[in-house]
């Protein structure tokens, strides 16, 4: 298994790069993201993901091991293949992606070419519990970030709520309810449950 390629940059496109690593040239299929991190770079580092098929060999490149994180839990899920988590990858970050995820948010998911509802609400069920475990507590505020959370947050932690404890109580609300559409609402239900 190859896990990760340190090299000169010879080839670059929105999919595709082409490294150098000590006069071996390896092609790398990209998502955007990284695409975007590697473009002004001349060499680098990519973290990588071997793809061995009974017809194909494909090595997958990724920036950071989020990205190929991301990609290894999408490609697991019934009906979602390698091109489907490339494109994912290519349309949203891979901490928005897990965010989508965690908080059960269709509309985000099914708004990605190629993902409709079925494999949207598939890829929740599949990927929820394992992604809220996996993200560390000290990375939850990284999860809270649209206006209504943060709002929430502030206001909680004027209350004297401890941020940590607050931070929880509101992933834990936009978990079971993910659809919030006003401040109190989430203020008053996370009230409830500390």
């Amino acid at each position: 298994m190859i896990a990760f390629l340190r090299g000169e940059f010879t080839f670059k496109s929105p999919t595709i790069v082409h490294m150098d690593v000590h006069g071996v040239g390896y092609e790398l299929q990209i998502s955007l993201h990284t695409y975007s991190q590697i473009q002004h770079l001349e060499k680098g580092m990519l973290q990588t993901y071997h793809q061995v098929k009974e017809d194909s060999q494909t090595l997958y490149g990724f920036f950071d091991n989020a990205e190929k994180e991301i990609f290894t839990h999408l490609i697991s899920v019934s009906g979602v293949g390698a091109a489907t988590s490339r494109m994912m990858l290519s349309s949203m970050r891979p901490d928005e992606i897990a965010r989508a995820i965690v908080q059960g948010n269709l509309k985000q998911l099914e708004s990605i070419k190629g993902i409709g509802k079925k494999s949207a609400e598939r890829i929740i069920l599949e990927l929820r519990d394992k992604l809220g475990k996996k993200i560390p507590e000290t990375n939850i505020s990284s999860l809270i970030n649209n206006t209504l959370e943060q709002d929430a947050l502030n206001a909680l932690i004027a209350l004297g709520i401890a941020r940590p404890a607050a931070e929880q109580a509101i992933k834990k609300v936009l978990v079971l309810e993910p659809n919030q559409d006003k401040v109190e609402d989430i203020i008053k239900k996370v009230l409830k449950i500390l």
